[in-house]
C-alpha cells in the first residue's frame, strides 16, 4: 500500500523552474509518509508531477515508483496505491500480446495494460487501487478508483487564471491542503457533513470546500481545463435464478476465492480476529492454506483494560468475544495475540485519529483501531479482516426491525435529536439537518438499481442494502483505509470483492436470511471451516470500553474546550446544553451513528471537530 499524490497544469512547464514543484512533490508525499514508509519517489515533466510513498508488499526491489515507461521518446507514467488480485491473469494475457515486463510488480502491469487497452482496461481489474496515469500522447491525466472505494483518492480543480485549471490529487487531503492556493474553507453544506451526516460522507464529498473525492467504480480524465468521471462499474438488479443449493455453492466458491487471491503477497500475512462469523471464515481459510504450505497462521484480537470485569450486555453486543476468540484460536491452531487498548490510549488517540482522516471521525470506535493496528504493525504489514460482510449479507439489525422498513431516513440514524442536543438554536437554524438529510436520503435511495418483480418488502430491503453499501460501509471502509495505514498496516477486506458484491445483490432475502437467521447464507458457506458454536453465533460489533473513566477523561476535555474563548467549535455549542449533558448519568443517549456512538462517543466527536478546525485553521467561506 502506498500514498500518491501530484499535480497537472496544461498551461505550465513544471521543468523551466523545477526546484519549488520538487520541492512541492517531496512535501506531498512527506505528509502521507506513514501511508508509505518503505520508500518515497517523485517524478516532474513539463504538465505534471507525481508524488509517491511506499509500503513494499509486492516485488520489494523492482516496485519503485513513480514508474515510467517510454516508447520513441514519449514517457508514461504512474502512481499507484493498491494491490491486484488477479495480476497473474492479467500478466499472461499480457505477454501473449507480446508485451515484456521489467518487474513483477502490479504497478507495472497497470500501466502496461493501460498502454495496451486504454481506459476500458479497468475493468478486467480484480483489486483494490487507486492510481494516476499520465499519458503524453493523449496529453492527459487518468486517474481511476476501485469499484468498492476501499482506496481513497481526493482531487481539486484549481482556478489558475483566465479560465485555466490546475488540478491537484492525493490520497488524502492534507496533501492537496499543502499546496498553495489551497485553503481549508467550509460552508454550509460542509458543515452539514460534519454535524447531520457524519463521521459518514456523501460520497463524492471531500468536506473541505473545493475538494472532492473520485466516486468508487469512476476513472476520471483531466485534458487541457475540463475534468470528466465516468462510472465504468455499478451494481445492476436482475432476477436470481440459482436453486438454494446452488446459490450457497456459488457464494462459498466466490468468498473462498476472494480470501485466497488476498493472500498473496511478499511478507506474512496475518488476520483480525473477532471470534465472529466474519473474521473466523476468513482467518479459517487462511490458516487451511498456510497449513498446505507448512506455515502457521498469525492472528489478533481486540479488546480493552478491564473489559472482563465492566463489559455489560445489551441489544446490540449480547457478548464478549474473548470466549469464541478463544475457541477459534483452538481450532485453527494459530499463533495468536491478544491485544488491548487502555481508557487513556483510546482518549489520547483521538487527536492522531483526525490526524489520519483529516477529518473527525468515528470518536474512540477509531481511534481503539489505530491503537490495535499500530501493535499489528509490529510484527507485520498484511492483515485480511471480516470488514463489509454484514452490509453485503444483512447483517445490521436495521436489515430486519419493522421501524427500519417504514422510516424514511438512514437507519442507522433514525432519529437527528441525539445529534442536536450540544448545539445552540441559531447553528440549528442555520444547518437545517433535517432538510439536509431528507435530500441526501431521498437522491441516494433514487439511485437503487431496481427490478420490476420485486415485492414492496423486497424492494425496500433492496433500498436498505443499497444504503449500506454507498454509505454506512463507506464509512467502515474508511476507517479501515485510514487507521491501518497511518499505521503502516495494509487491511484487506475479502468479502469487498466486487464479484461477491455483483452476485449477492441479486439474492433473495429469505436466502440471506433462511428461516429468519440473520446472515444465514453466510453462515451455510462457512458449515466446513467453522465450529458450530462460532458459526451460529449471533452478531456483536466491534468491541467498545465500559469504563465509566473514560467519560470522565472526556469530560475534562469538553470543559477545556468551554473554558477556552478561542475554541472554534464554541460558537456551534449551547452552553447550557453541555453542562447539562456532562451532568448526565452514564453511558447517557441511544445510539446516534450506527450501533457503538452514543452519549461517550458524542463528547469525543464534538473534542475531534474542535482540534481539527483547530489544526487545519478551518474558516467558514
Amino acid at each position: 500500500m502506498c500514498g500518491i499524490s501530484g499535480f497537472c497544469d496544461f498551461h505550465k512547464d513544471y521543468t523551466i523552474n523545477p526546484e519549488p514543484y520538487s520541492r512541492l512533490l517531496k512535501q506531498m508525499h512527506q505528509l502521507l509518509s506513514h501511508r508509505g514508509p518503505d520508500d518515497q519517489g517523485i517524478y516532474l515533466a513539463p504538465h505534471v508531477g507525481f508524488s509517491h510513498a511506499r509500503l513494499s508488499i509486492i516485488d520489494l526491489a523492482g516496485g519503485r515508483q513513480p514508474m515510467l515507461h517510454t516508447i520513441n521518446g514519449h514517457t508514461w507514467a504512474i502512481v499507484y496505491n493498491g494491490e491486484l488480485y488477479n495480476t497473474k491473469e492479467l500478466r499472461e494475457d499480457l505477454i501473449l500480446r507480446g508485451c515484456l515486463f521489467d518487474t513483477a510488480s502490479d504497478t507495472e502491469t497497470l500501466l502496461l495494460s493501460y498502454l495496451e487497452y486504454g481506459p476500458e482496461f479497468v475493468t478486467r481489474l480484480n483489486g483494490i487501487f487507486a492510481f494516476a496515469v499520465w499519458d503524453p500522447i493523449k496529453e492527459q491525466l487518468f486517474l481511476c478508483r476501485d469499484r468498492s472505494g476501499i482506496k481513497p483518492l481526493f482531487y481539486t480543480l484549481q482556478d489558475t487564471g483566465s479560465g485555466q485549471k490546475q488540478l491537484i490529487f492525493a490520497s488524502e487531503p492534507k496533501s492537496i491542503l499543502a499546496c498553495p492556493g489551497v485553503k481549508a474553507q467550509v460552508n454550509r453544506e460542509c458543515l452539514n457533513e460534519i454535524f447531520s451526516i457524519g463521521p459518514a460522507r456523501t460520497s463524492g464529498c471531500g468536506i473541505f470546500q473545493g475538494i472532492n473525492e473520485l466516486l468508487p467504480g469512476h476513472y476520471g480524465i483531466f485534458r487541457h481545463d475540463y475534468f470528466v468521471q465516468k462510472s465504468y462499474w455499478k451494481l445492476e438488479s436482475h432476477p436470481h435464478e440459482d436453486d438454494y443449493e446452488t446459490t450457497v455453492e456459488k457464494t462459498s466458491a466466490l468468498v473462498l476465492d476472494s480470501i485466497r487471491r488476498q493472500m498473496v503477497s511478499d511478507v506474512p500475512v496475518c488476520t483480525f480476529l473477532s471470534g465472529g462469523i466474519d473474521s473466523s471464515l476468513v482467518s479459517a481459510v487462511c490458516a487451511a492454506e498456510l497449513k498446505k504450505k507448512g506455515e502457521r497462521l498469525c492472528t489478533f484480537s481486540f479488546d480493552f483494560v478491564g473489559n472482563d470485569k465492566n463489559f455489560k450486555a445489551n441489544a446490540f453486543q449480547p457478548s464478549q468475544d474473548r470466549p469464541y476468540v478463544e475457541k477459534m484460536v483452538e481450532y485453527l491452531e494459530s499463533e495468536h495475540r491478544y491485544l488491548e487498548c487502555t481508557t487513556r490510549e483510546q482518549t489520547d488517540l483521538l487527536k492522531e485519529s483526525v490526524d489520519a482522516h483529516d477529518l473527525p471521525a468515528m470518536a474512540d470506535v477509531d481511534s481503539s483501531l489505530l491503537c490495535f493496528c499500530r501493535q499489528v504493525h509490529q510484527t507485520h504489514k498484511v492483515a485480511l479482516t471480516g470488514e463489509c460482510a454484514d452490509e453485503i449479507f444483512g447483517g445490521y439489525p436495521w436489515f430486519h426491525k419493522k421501524e427500519c422498513f417504514q422510516v424514511h431516513t438512514f437507519p442507522w440514524t433514525m432519529d437527528l435529536k441525539a445529534r442536536q442536543v450540544l448545539l445552540n438554536e441559531d447553528f440549528l437554524d442555520y444547518l437545517n439537518m433535517e432538510q439536509y438529510v431528507k435530500e441526501r436520503y431521498e437522491a441516494s435511495v433514487a439511485e437503487t438499481p431496481r427490478l420490476a418483480s420485486d415485492s414492496p418488502e423486497e424492494a425496500r430491503r433492496r433500498e436498505i442494502s443499497w444504503l449500506n453499501q454507498k454509505w454506512f460501509m463507506q464509512t467502515l471502509l474508511n476507517r479501515m483505509d485510514r487507521t491501518s495505514m497511518f499505521s503502516g498496516l495494509e487491511a484487506r477486506v475479502p468479502f469487498a470483492d466486487h464479484r461477491i458484491l455483483e452476485y449477492v445483490w441479486n439474492i433473495p432475502w429469505e436466502m440471506k436470511a433462511r428461516d429468519g437467521v440473520a446472515k444465514a447464507l453466510l453462515r451455510e458457506c462457512g458449515r466446513d471451516y467453522l465450529p458450530e458454536l462460532v458459526r451460529l453465533r449471533r452478531k456483536s460489533p466491534y468491541p467498545k470500553t465500559y469504563d465509566t473513566g473514560y467519560e470522565s477523561l472526556l469530560t475534562e476535555k469538553i470543559r477545556m474546550i468551554m473554558a477556552d474563548s478561542s475554541s472554534p467549535v464554541l460558537p456551534f455549542l449551547d452552553r447550557k446544553k453541555v453542562e447539562q449533558f456532562l451532568s448526565s448519568p452514564s453511558d447517557y443517549g441511544k445510539p446516534w451513528y450506527g450501533q457503538l456512538m452514543a452519549g461517550p462517543q458524542m463528547l469525543a466527536y464534538i473534542w475531534q471537530i474542535n482540534y481539527w478546525m483547530k489544526k487545519f485553521r478551518v474558516a467558514l467561506a
